[in-house]
């Protein structure tokens, strides 16, 4: 492993980095390893947590899929921020602090955008690199369909292992009969942008281990003399030279360092890379004057805006035990579409075969205990903001998702949580289920005692988006253009998934490990020389 060198000229590194990676999670690690694999550029990659050498290095729980490593905060790989769902409710979203990122802690949930998203990206960048035909090479190349192989649509040779869960477990089963009771169309490959319906979800997992970006990506190329990556460095901030970047501020063992490179990419997720950019001087003059923090460029869309997917749990008491789940924690899916929303799909209802008390106390199997179904709404909107609220690194930005602000908001939960009362109610779903715990019918059926229930009880996605949002270089609410680079500031770019506009109609784990691919891709054709 690399070490964070001091800023003077006995201990300068001999060549500095051609590329500067902040970050080693879904997107990152991605990066990283594309760009390194031309022994020709030098790529160095700081990650603030640790870093495994070996996928026996990573603890049990965080290859398990069974489980989900995110949902415990006080795990020591991730970082908690404080943050507000609405102005009454506090909440703490977590990220992966580790090797591979979020991708080492979430729930394995690997479905890309739909093509309605690329669409609506490629117009807001104004650059066809985001349009679905251009991209999806990239989708193919990312991964190895373990169900359906090399096609037109799917990948047969990538780094990713994609495989969908096991509908055989009896509550995924019912799920299935219930959805067709209802009429819901089937949907069995969620990647091939198919009509929305009821099918098994793709996972980046398989054997019942999550593959994470770090080992699919990073540990098999770290022989590579032209990449290094160092874990436990955390980075305080960009130097920025005469509006150029040109290293970064970070903090490893105690001692404090400069890093120079020829370019900085920042990948550190929706609430870091905002942050250090704040960190940096850039961002909404006025946000910054309040912080503290000096101007280094007057960039408003830093920040202004935040797009998540708001989320309510229905748990269901099952009428005999079940057995645990069979190689992952997620069973069915079912898409359907909102009145009045005029995107199709964008209502959720996810299925977990491991109690909500086994996900938040990391065991797979907990008898006795409900098993649940997850309502959310994916409508893309943008609706939250984060505020840096001090120049010290250690002050977490203030972060509100600013959920349920509209009636239009209000109306869709409503119809989530509807649709997943009227799954629940089938005679189909009563040959496993003895009942919903909560909300009891008389609340299903009332608009405002439905309000006040989910308003109790609103969770998050964690599928943050939009703090650093790409667009047109005209366009006031852009902070980075197609290739992620950021305005009025040369030789940095940001490559997550802060930079798009809005979160997708779907989970966008599988869209930050494209933002990877299609950044490297950019840095590539647009190095000198090439």
């Amino acid at each position: 492993m690399g070490r964070c060198r001091e800023r003077d000229d006995a201990d300068r590194p001999t060549r500095r980095p051609d590329v500067l990676v902040v970050g080693a999670g879904g997107s990152g690690a991605a990066l990283a390893a594309r760009l390194s694999e031309d022994p020709g550029r030098t790529v160095l990659v700081l990650e603030a947590g640790p870093v495994p050498r070996f996928p026996p290095g990573f603890p049990a729980e965080l290859l398990d899929a069974r489980l989900v490593p995110g949902a415990r905060p006080e795990t020591r790989v991730v970082r908690a921020y404080p943050a507000h769902l609405t102005p009454d409710l506090p909440y703490t979203a977590v990220r992966g602090r580790v090797l591979g990122g979020s991708t080492t802690v979430n729930g394995g949930y690997f479905i890309r955008a739909r093509r309605e998203d690329f669409d609506r990206w490629s117009a807001r960048a104004g650059d066809a690199l985001w349009a679905y035909e251009r991209v999806l090479p990239f989708l193919r190349g990312l991964e190895t369909d373990l169900d359906f192989g090399a096609t037109s649509v799917h990948g047969g040779r990538g780094p990713i292992r994609v495989g969908r869960t096991d509908l055989r477990h009896p509550a995924a089963e019912a799920f299935r009969a219930a959805a067709r009771e209802l009429g819901h169309p089937d949907e069995p490959d969620k990647n091939a942008q198919g009509a929305p319906g009821f099918g098994p979800v793709p996972t980046n997992t398989a054997g019942g281990e999550r593959i994470n970006t770090g080992t699919a990506y990073l540990l098999g190329a770290l022989g590579r003399p032209n990449l290094t990556v160092v874990g436990d460095c955390s980075v305080r901030s960009v130097v920025i030279d005469r509006d150029r970047a040109t290293g970064v501020v970070a903090d490893r063992n105690g001692r404090r360092t400069v890093l120079e490179a020829g370019e900085i990419v920042l990948c550190a997720g929706s609430f870091a890379s905002p942050h250090l950019l704040h960190l940096s001087g850039i961002g909404p003059a006025k946000v910054l004057a309040r912080a503290g923090v000096p101007l280094v460029q007057d960039l408003p869309a830093v920040g202004a805006a935040l797009s998540d997917h708001p989320q309510v749990v229905l748990e269901w008491t099952p009428r005999r035990p079940m057995g645990g789940p069979p190689g992952s924690w997620l069973g069915g899916a079912l898409h359907l579409s909102s009145s009045g929303g005029g995107h199709p799909g964008d209502l959720e209802i996810l299925q977990s075969l491991v109690p909500m008390a086994g996900l938040v106390g990391g065991r797979a199997t907990v008898p006795g205990r409900p098993l649940a179904l997850l309502a959310s709404v994916q409508t893309p909107r943008t609706g939250g903001r984060l505020r840096t609220v001090s120049a010290d690194p250690r002050v977490p930005p203030r972060i509100e998702y600013g959920y349920l602000e509209t009636a239009a908001d209000r109306h869709r939960l409503r119809e989530a949580v509807r649709a997943t009362a009227a799954l629940l109610s089938t005679a189909a779903f009563g040959e496993v289920s003895a009942g919903v715990v909560e909300p009891g019918p008389r609340a299903v059926e009332d608009d405002h005692l439905l309000d006040r229930w989910f308003r109790a009880r609103l969770g998050t996605s964690q599928h943050t988006c939009g703090t650093v949002p790409m667009g047109r270089a005209d366009d006031p609410s852009a902070a980075v253009d197609a290739h992620g680079r950021v305005y009025g500031v040369s030789g940095l770019r940001v490559a997550d998934t802060s930079i798009l506009p809005a979160a997708p109609l779907r989970g966008p784990a599988a869209t930050a490990v494209l933002i990877g691919e299609l950044i490297a891709h950019a840095i590539g054709t647009n190095a000198p020389g090439r």
